[in-house]
């Protein structure tokens, strides 16, 4: 009789040692397929970032080359305190934003952000600007599009959010993104006053090109649409390098 004990394929040690085993090849699968797929998704996530541009400048056509239509988009980056323009930037760097300017609700910016430019023979048309803040349940990422002079606004469009569907979510309409074309962000000085109200705009009523269309059911999402437009165009964010264009024209 061998003194070797039989190996027992039931026993806890090699149940341990079979599922560490699957456990290391499963996680080596993954990290392989994540590894593969991370160019795929980067140029998906470009692709996607590019279309929503070209959609917020009215420049997107149905079936069109995005890599063909973007090419009249120049991508610049600016420096917001100087609001002026920046090469070889700091990407990472930010900057904490006092708790009376915080009116997007988002604690801290980045010292430098890249902007887009739609020009045509060398002469701009339209900035797009990224703008982000806090809504009721969520935190709404989008671009603003604005005209050369700096003030009127040619398109606003979220890309991702969480508001409540059917009623924060209006925003996503094409009614409520077209009202927007023409407004003015800025009154006699370099604060912004453009705000969603309660209620519809009456159009040719004092102070009507600052306003936007309220949403019914979703004041809260307002109001973070008012802050986060108020804050991206206000003096600690993209309001020095948008004064340089009002300045220029």
């Amino acid at each position: 009789m061998s003194d070797k004990k039989e190996f027992d394929r039931d026993s806890i040690s090699n149940t341990l040692i079979i599922a560490i085993g699957l456990s290391l090849v499963c996680s080596i699968i993954v990290s392989s397929a994540a590894i593969v797929l991370k160019p795929v998704q980067a140029k998906n996530e470009e692709a996607f970032r590019q279309r929503i541009i070209l959609d917020v400048a009215g420049l997107m056509e149905p079936g069109g080359d995005i890599d063909t239509l973007f090419a009249s988009i120049e991508t610049r980056t600016v420096e917001l305190a100087s609001g002026t323009y920046k090469d070889d930037a700091d990407m990472e760097a930010t900057v904490a934003i006092p708790d009376q300017l915080d009116l997007a609700g988002i604690s801290q910016r980045a010292e430098n952000v890249d902007v887009y430019l739609v020009t045509n023979n060398g002469r701009v048309e339209q900035i797009i600007l990224p703008v982000y803040g806090k809504g009721l349940w969520s935190t709404m990422l989008g671009y603003l599009a604005v005209a050369p002079d700096g003030n009127t606004i040619k398109g606003l469009r979220f890309y991702a959010h969480g508001e409540t569907p059917g009623l924060g979510d209006q925003m996503d309409k094409e009614s409520w993104r077209a009202q927007v074309a023409g407004k003015k962000i800025y009154g006699d000085g370099d604060e912004p006053v453009i705000r969603v109200i309660k209620g519809l705009v009456q159009e040719g009523s004092a102070g009507s090109e600052h306003m936007f269309d309220g949403m019914a059911g979703a004041t809260l999402t307002g109001n973070g649409i008012t802050g986060l437009v108020q804050y991206w165009t206000g003096p600690h964010g993209f309001g020095p390098y948008l004064k340089n264009f009002r300045e220029a024209g």
